[in-house]
Protein backbone atom coordinates (compact mmCIF):
# COMPACT_ATOMS: atom_id res chain seq x y z
CA UNK A 1 0.00 0.00 0.00
CA UNK A 2 1.33 3.58 -0.58
CA UNK A 3 -0.05 6.52 1.32
CA UNK A 4 1.40 10.23 0.22
CA UNK A 5 3.88 8.85 -1.90
CA UNK A 6 5.26 6.70 1.46
CA UNK A 7 5.80 2.67 0.67
CA UNK A 8 4.27 0.62 4.23
CA UNK A 9 6.20 -2.41 5.27
CA UNK A 10 3.40 -5.20 6.48
CA UNK A 11 4.49 -7.46 8.78
CA UNK A 12 2.82 -11.11 8.48
CA UNK A 13 3.21 -13.12 12.06
CA UNK A 14 2.90 -16.67 12.15
CA UNK A 15 3.48 -18.45 15.12
CA UNK A 16 3.04 -21.78 17.01
CA UNK A 17 4.67 -23.75 19.43
CA UNK A 18 8.07 -23.72 17.44
CA UNK A 19 8.23 -21.32 14.51
CA UNK A 20 8.26 -17.41 14.06
CA UNK A 21 8.70 -16.24 11.10
CA UNK A 22 7.84 -12.77 9.39
CA UNK A 23 8.37 -11.31 6.02
CA UNK A 24 8.80 -7.56 5.67
CA UNK A 25 7.54 -5.86 1.92
CA UNK A 26 9.22 -2.96 0.89
CA UNK A 27 9.20 -0.70 -2.22
CA UNK A 28 6.18 -2.54 -3.96
CA UNK A 29 7.47 -5.86 -5.68
CA UNK A 30 10.61 -5.99 -3.57
CA UNK A 31 10.73 -8.13 -0.49
CA UNK A 32 13.12 -8.75 2.32
CA UNK A 33 12.48 -12.32 4.09
CA UNK A 34 13.71 -13.27 7.15
CA UNK A 35 12.94 -16.34 8.77
CA UNK A 36 13.44 -17.31 12.77
CA UNK A 37 13.34 -20.73 13.59
CA UNK A 38 13.44 -22.25 16.89
CA UNK A 39 11.91 -23.67 19.53
CA UNK A 40 10.95 -21.19 21.90
CA UNK A 41 10.63 -21.67 25.46
CA UNK A 42 9.11 -18.80 27.65
CA UNK A 43 6.89 -15.57 26.26
CA UNK A 44 9.95 -13.46 27.17
CA UNK A 45 12.18 -14.19 24.24
CA UNK A 46 9.35 -14.28 21.86
CA UNK A 47 8.40 -10.81 23.09
CA UNK A 48 11.45 -9.73 22.35
CA UNK A 49 11.31 -10.88 18.68
CA UNK A 50 8.42 -8.91 18.19
CA UNK A 51 9.55 -6.14 19.89
CA UNK A 52 12.79 -6.57 16.94
CA UNK A 53 10.31 -6.48 14.65
CA UNK A 54 8.57 -3.33 15.79
CA UNK A 55 12.32 -1.51 16.07
CA UNK A 56 12.69 -3.08 11.92
CA UNK A 57 9.09 -1.41 10.71
CA UNK A 58 10.15 2.08 12.35
CA UNK A 59 13.30 2.09 10.70
CA UNK A 60 12.46 1.14 7.12
CA UNK A 61 9.36 3.69 7.93
CA UNK A 62 11.88 6.62 8.36
CA UNK A 63 13.86 5.32 5.66
CA UNK A 64 11.43 5.91 3.53
CA UNK A 65 10.76 9.40 4.95
CA UNK A 66 13.91 10.36 4.86
CA UNK A 67 14.64 9.53 1.29
CA UNK A 68 11.78 11.16 0.05
CA UNK A 69 12.87 14.34 1.40
CA UNK A 70 13.92 17.59 -1.06
CA UNK A 71 17.72 17.47 -1.17
CA UNK A 72 18.26 21.25 -0.59
CA UNK A 73 21.68 23.48 0.04
CA UNK A 74 21.22 27.03 1.12
CA UNK A 75 23.61 29.18 0.16
CA UNK A 76 24.18 32.98 1.76
CA UNK A 77 25.65 35.17 -0.97
CA UNK A 78 27.70 38.67 -0.63
CA UNK A 79 29.58 38.50 -4.75
CA UNK A 80 27.18 40.52 -6.91
CA UNK A 81 23.79 38.62 -7.52
CA UNK A 82 24.02 38.99 -11.53
CA UNK A 83 27.43 36.78 -11.47
CA UNK A 84 26.51 34.59 -9.22
CA UNK A 85 22.96 33.64 -9.39
CA UNK A 86 23.52 31.76 -13.10
CA UNK A 87 25.94 29.71 -11.30
CA UNK A 88 24.18 28.25 -8.46
CA UNK A 89 20.87 27.91 -11.21
CA UNK A 90 23.52 25.81 -13.54
CA UNK A 91 24.45 23.92 -10.11
CA UNK A 92 21.05 23.15 -9.71
CA UNK A 93 20.58 21.89 -13.01
CA UNK A 94 23.75 19.78 -13.05
CA UNK A 95 22.90 18.07 -9.38
CA UNK A 96 19.22 18.12 -9.04
CA UNK A 97 20.09 19.87 -5.78
CA UNK A 98 17.65 22.51 -4.70
CA UNK A 99 19.56 25.77 -4.03
CA UNK A 100 18.11 28.42 -1.83
CA UNK A 101 19.95 31.57 -1.65
CA UNK A 102 20.20 34.42 -0.05
CA UNK A 103 22.05 37.67 -1.41
CA UNK A 104 22.99 40.98 0.55
CA UNK A 105 22.84 44.18 -0.90
CA UNK A 106 24.97 46.49 -3.02
CA UNK A 107 25.59 48.94 0.34
CA UNK A 108 26.64 46.22 2.94
CA UNK A 109 28.00 43.56 0.99
CA UNK A 110 29.45 40.78 3.07
CA UNK A 111 28.89 42.52 6.72
CA UNK A 112 25.33 42.11 6.59
CA UNK A 113 25.40 38.71 5.83
CA UNK A 114 28.67 37.98 8.21
CA UNK A 115 26.13 39.65 10.83
CA UNK A 116 23.57 37.46 10.13
CA UNK A 117 25.68 34.22 10.68
CA UNK A 118 26.81 35.46 13.87
CA UNK A 119 23.34 36.17 14.99
CA UNK A 120 22.40 32.69 14.25
CA UNK A 121 24.96 30.89 15.82
CA UNK A 122 23.01 29.14 17.54
CA UNK A 123 20.37 27.99 15.24
CA UNK A 124 22.51 27.77 11.09
CA UNK A 125 19.93 28.33 8.54
CA UNK A 126 22.87 28.06 5.93
CA UNK A 127 24.98 25.60 5.19
CA UNK A 128 27.27 27.39 2.67
CA UNK A 129 28.26 31.31 2.87
CA UNK A 130 29.91 32.41 -0.63
CA UNK A 131 31.78 35.61 0.35
CA UNK A 132 33.42 38.25 -1.61
CA UNK A 133 36.37 39.07 0.41
CA UNK A 134 38.56 36.71 2.70
CA UNK A 135 39.21 39.18 5.85
CA UNK A 136 35.47 38.40 7.73
CA UNK A 137 35.76 34.74 6.50
CA UNK A 138 39.01 35.03 9.17
CA UNK A 139 36.70 36.55 11.24
CA UNK A 140 33.96 33.77 11.19
CA UNK A 141 36.87 30.82 11.16
CA UNK A 142 38.28 32.44 14.97
CA UNK A 143 34.09 32.70 15.89
CA UNK A 144 34.18 29.04 15.39
CA UNK A 145 31.08 29.58 13.00
CA UNK A 146 33.31 27.35 10.09
CA UNK A 147 33.79 24.32 9.95
CA UNK A 148 36.44 22.85 7.88
CA UNK A 149 36.08 20.91 4.31
CA UNK A 150 39.23 20.49 2.08
CA UNK A 151 37.35 19.80 -1.36
CA UNK A 152 39.42 17.97 -3.78
CA UNK A 153 38.84 20.80 -6.34
CA UNK A 154 40.42 23.34 -4.00
CA UNK A 155 44.16 21.38 -4.37
CA UNK A 156 45.83 23.60 -7.16
CA UNK A 157 44.77 26.99 -5.72
CA UNK A 158 47.65 28.49 -4.61
CA UNK A 159 48.36 28.50 -0.64
CA UNK A 160 47.98 32.07 -0.12
CA UNK A 161 44.04 31.83 -1.48
CA UNK A 162 42.89 29.39 1.09
CA UNK A 163 43.17 28.61 4.66
CA UNK A 164 46.01 26.58 6.06
CA UNK A 165 43.20 23.96 7.66
CA UNK A 166 40.17 24.47 4.63
CA UNK A 167 38.31 26.39 6.99
CA UNK A 168 38.04 29.01 3.67
CA UNK A 169 39.05 28.51 0.21
CA UNK A 170 39.78 31.30 -2.35
CA UNK A 171 38.62 31.08 -5.96
CA UNK A 172 38.50 33.78 -8.54
CA UNK A 173 39.63 36.90 -7.54
CA UNK A 174 39.24 40.80 -7.76
CA UNK A 175 41.71 43.43 -7.83
CA UNK A 176 41.37 47.11 -6.85
CA UNK A 177 41.83 49.38 -9.49
CA UNK A 178 41.77 53.30 -10.15
CA UNK A 179 39.30 54.39 -12.64
CA UNK A 180 39.19 57.63 -14.23
CA UNK A 181 37.37 59.52 -16.99
CA UNK A 182 38.86 59.91 -20.39
CA UNK A 183 37.13 63.10 -20.81
CA UNK A 184 38.72 64.42 -18.39
CA UNK A 185 41.75 63.48 -17.45
CA UNK A 186 44.63 62.36 -20.16
CA UNK A 187 46.33 58.76 -20.11
CA UNK A 188 49.73 60.72 -19.04
CA UNK A 189 48.35 62.52 -16.77
CA UNK A 190 45.66 59.63 -14.88
CA UNK A 191 47.07 58.77 -11.26
CA UNK A 192 49.61 55.64 -10.85
CA UNK A 193 49.03 55.01 -7.49
CA UNK A 194 46.59 55.35 -4.83
CA UNK A 195 48.44 57.68 -2.86
CA UNK A 196 48.43 60.43 -6.25
CA UNK A 197 45.01 60.66 -4.79
CA UNK A 198 45.74 63.25 -2.17
CA UNK A 199 47.24 65.56 -5.16
CA UNK A 200 45.54 68.77 -4.56
CA UNK A 201 45.35 68.98 -8.35
CA UNK A 202 42.56 65.85 -8.05
CA UNK A 203 40.85 67.60 -4.78
CA UNK A 204 36.75 67.09 -4.71
CA UNK A 205 37.41 65.21 -8.08
CA UNK A 206 37.66 61.75 -6.11
CA UNK A 207 35.38 58.94 -4.98
CA UNK A 208 35.74 56.29 -2.81
CA UNK A 209 32.98 53.59 -1.74
CA UNK A 210 31.91 53.72 2.16
CA UNK A 211 35.25 52.50 3.89
CA UNK A 212 32.85 50.39 6.72
CA UNK A 213 31.37 47.65 3.73
CA UNK A 214 32.78 45.59 1.21
CA UNK A 215 35.91 45.13 -0.22
CA UNK A 216 36.68 49.04 0.65
CA UNK A 217 36.81 48.26 4.43
CA UNK A 218 39.06 45.25 3.21
CA UNK A 219 41.41 47.57 1.52
CA UNK A 220 41.84 50.04 4.05
CA UNK A 221 42.43 47.62 6.47
CA UNK A 222 45.23 46.10 4.13
CA UNK A 223 46.85 49.54 3.96
CA UNK A 224 47.02 49.48 8.22
CA UNK A 225 48.72 46.13 8.04
CA UNK A 226 51.12 47.13 5.39
CA UNK A 227 51.83 50.89 5.93
CA UNK A 228 51.19 51.03 10.21
CA UNK A 229 48.77 52.25 11.73
CA UNK A 230 50.73 55.61 11.62
CA UNK A 231 51.01 55.58 7.65
CA UNK A 232 47.42 54.50 7.31
CA UNK A 233 46.32 57.22 9.46
CA UNK A 234 48.30 60.22 7.61
CA UNK A 235 46.96 58.87 4.31
CA UNK A 236 43.46 58.59 5.12
CA UNK A 237 43.31 62.25 6.29
CA UNK A 238 45.27 63.06 3.60
CA UNK A 239 42.28 61.78 1.44
CA UNK A 240 39.70 63.74 3.80
CA UNK A 241 41.50 66.96 3.55
CA UNK A 242 41.24 66.42 -0.16
CA UNK A 243 37.63 66.09 -0.35
CA UNK A 244 37.20 62.76 -1.11
CA UNK A 245 33.77 62.47 -2.29
CA UNK A 246 31.98 59.22 -0.29
CA UNK A 247 29.45 57.11 -2.02
CA UNK A 248 27.60 53.92 -0.95
CA UNK A 249 28.92 51.67 -2.98
CA UNK A 250 32.01 50.37 -5.62
CA UNK A 251 29.47 50.59 -8.08
CA UNK A 252 28.35 53.63 -7.39
CA UNK A 253 32.05 54.62 -7.58
CA UNK A 254 32.21 53.61 -11.41
CA UNK A 255 28.70 55.61 -12.17
CA UNK A 256 29.99 58.72 -10.78
CA UNK A 257 33.05 58.28 -13.02
CA UNK A 258 31.14 57.44 -16.05
CA UNK A 259 28.95 60.50 -15.66
CA UNK A 260 31.63 62.54 -15.28
CA UNK A 261 30.72 63.81 -11.47
CA UNK A 262 33.81 62.48 -9.98
CA UNK A 263 36.98 62.31 -12.52
CA UNK A 264 38.63 59.20 -10.23
CA UNK A 265 37.66 56.76 -8.39
CA UNK A 266 38.75 53.60 -6.40
CA UNK A 267 36.68 50.73 -6.87
CA UNK A 268 36.76 46.61 -8.39
CA UNK A 269 37.96 45.45 -11.53
CA UNK A 270 34.65 43.83 -12.12
CA UNK A 271 32.32 46.77 -11.21
CA UNK A 272 35.48 48.86 -13.71
CA UNK A 273 35.05 46.26 -16.74
CA UNK A 274 31.24 46.47 -16.84
CA UNK A 275 32.34 50.07 -17.75
CA UNK A 276 34.82 49.38 -20.09
CA UNK A 277 32.88 46.54 -21.75
CA UNK A 278 30.14 48.70 -22.10
CA UNK A 279 32.02 51.26 -23.90
CA UNK A 280 31.69 54.24 -21.48
CA UNK A 281 34.75 57.00 -21.41
CA UNK A 282 36.69 55.07 -18.82
CA UNK A 283 39.36 53.39 -18.18
CA UNK A 284 41.23 51.27 -15.54
CA UNK A 285 44.84 50.88 -13.68
CA UNK A 286 45.91 48.66 -11.42
CA UNK A 287 48.00 50.99 -8.88
CA UNK A 288 51.26 50.84 -7.25
CA UNK A 289 53.10 48.74 -9.84
CA UNK A 290 56.37 50.14 -9.67
CA UNK A 291 59.42 48.49 -8.52
CA UNK A 292 59.34 50.35 -5.15
CA UNK A 293 55.95 50.58 -4.74
CA UNK A 294 53.49 48.78 -2.86
CA UNK A 295 51.48 45.99 -4.90
CA UNK A 296 47.77 46.17 -5.15
CA UNK A 297 45.29 44.62 -3.18
CA UNK A 298 44.44 41.71 -5.14
CA UNK A 299 41.57 39.49 -2.91
CA UNK A 300 39.21 35.98 -3.86
CA UNK A 301 35.97 35.63 -3.61
CA UNK A 302 35.88 32.93 -0.41
CA UNK A 303 33.61 29.79 -0.31
CA UNK A 304 33.13 27.99 3.31
CA UNK A 305 30.71 25.46 5.67
CA UNK A 306 29.23 27.02 8.01
CA UNK A 307 29.55 25.05 10.92
CA UNK A 308 25.67 23.27 12.09
CA UNK A 309 24.92 23.28 8.46
CA UNK A 310 21.35 21.83 8.14
CA UNK A 311 22.76 20.22 4.65
CA UNK A 312 26.69 19.71 4.87
CA UNK A 313 26.57 17.04 2.24
CA UNK A 314 24.82 19.47 -0.35
CA UNK A 315 27.05 22.36 1.31
CA UNK A 316 30.29 20.72 -0.10
CA UNK A 317 28.88 19.56 -3.40
CA UNK A 318 28.12 23.42 -4.15
CA UNK A 319 32.12 23.72 -2.76
CA UNK A 320 33.01 21.33 -5.07
CA UNK A 321 30.95 22.62 -7.97
CA UNK A 322 32.22 26.90 -7.58
CA UNK A 323 35.89 25.43 -7.09
CA UNK A 324 35.92 24.35 -10.48
CA UNK A 325 37.79 26.03 -13.37
CA UNK A 326 34.19 25.95 -15.32
CA UNK A 327 33.71 28.26 -12.20
CA UNK A 328 36.68 30.27 -12.29
CA UNK A 329 36.39 30.75 -16.25
CA UNK A 330 32.73 32.10 -16.33
CA UNK A 331 33.59 34.76 -13.56
CA UNK A 332 36.83 35.30 -15.62
CA UNK A 333 34.43 36.04 -18.74
CA UNK A 334 31.52 38.06 -17.06
CA UNK A 335 33.19 40.05 -14.29
CA UNK A 336 37.44 39.74 -15.15
CA UNK A 337 37.62 37.87 -11.97
CA UNK A 338 41.12 36.84 -12.05
CA UNK A 339 41.40 32.86 -11.82
CA UNK A 340 43.34 31.25 -9.51
CA UNK A 341 43.56 27.58 -10.75
CA UNK A 342 46.50 26.11 -12.56
CA UNK A 343 43.76 24.73 -14.34
CA UNK A 344 42.17 27.60 -15.57
CA UNK A 345 42.63 29.78 -18.55
CA UNK A 346 42.83 33.43 -18.09
CA UNK A 347 41.68 35.59 -20.51
CA UNK A 348 44.03 38.02 -22.33
CA UNK A 349 41.95 41.33 -20.93
CA UNK A 350 43.61 40.00 -17.21
CA UNK A 351 46.68 40.56 -16.75
CA UNK A 352 49.01 38.28 -16.02
CA UNK A 353 51.62 39.91 -13.58
CA UNK A 354 49.75 42.11 -10.55
CA UNK A 355 51.80 42.96 -8.34
CA UNK A 356 50.16 42.37 -5.31
CA UNK A 357 50.71 43.82 -1.34
CA UNK A 358 52.84 41.63 0.37
CA UNK A 359 50.56 41.10 3.47
CA UNK A 360 47.71 37.80 4.36
CA UNK A 361 44.87 38.19 4.81
CA UNK A 362 44.72 37.07 8.65
CA UNK A 363 47.40 40.12 8.97
CA UNK A 364 44.72 42.82 7.65
CA UNK A 365 42.01 40.80 9.91
CA UNK A 366 43.86 41.89 12.58
CA UNK A 367 43.81 45.57 11.94
CA UNK A 368 39.98 45.98 10.75
CA UNK A 369 38.38 47.06 14.14
CA UNK A 370 41.29 49.94 14.12
CA UNK A 371 41.04 50.87 10.49
CA UNK A 372 36.85 50.61 10.54
CA UNK A 373 36.94 53.03 13.66
CA UNK A 374 39.63 55.45 12.29
CA UNK A 375 37.56 55.74 8.90
CA UNK A 376 34.21 56.10 10.60
CA UNK A 377 35.63 59.08 12.60
CA UNK A 378 36.81 60.28 9.23
CA UNK A 379 34.75 59.88 6.66
CA UNK A 380 31.20 58.77 8.52
CA UNK A 381 30.65 61.07 11.51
Amino acid sequence: MKTNGINWAFIILFSNQDIISFEIFKYGNQTIKKSLEGVLMNIKIKTILILLVIVAIITVFASNTKTGEEKKVVVYVAHDQDYSEPILREFEETTGIKVEALYDTEATKTVGLVNRILAERNNPKADVFWNNEPIRSVMLKREGLLQPYCSPNSLDIPSVYKDDECFWIGFAARARVLIYNTEKISEEEAPKSIFDLTDSKWKGRVCVANPLFGSTSTHFASLFAVLGESEAKKFLLDLKKNNVKIVESNSMVRDQVVAGECWIGLTDTDDAYDAVLAGKPVKMIFPDQGENEIGDLVFPNTIMLITGAPHSEEGKKLIDFLLTSRVEEELAKSAMQIPLKSSSKVPNVIPGNIKPLNVTFEEMFDYLDISNKFAQETFIQ
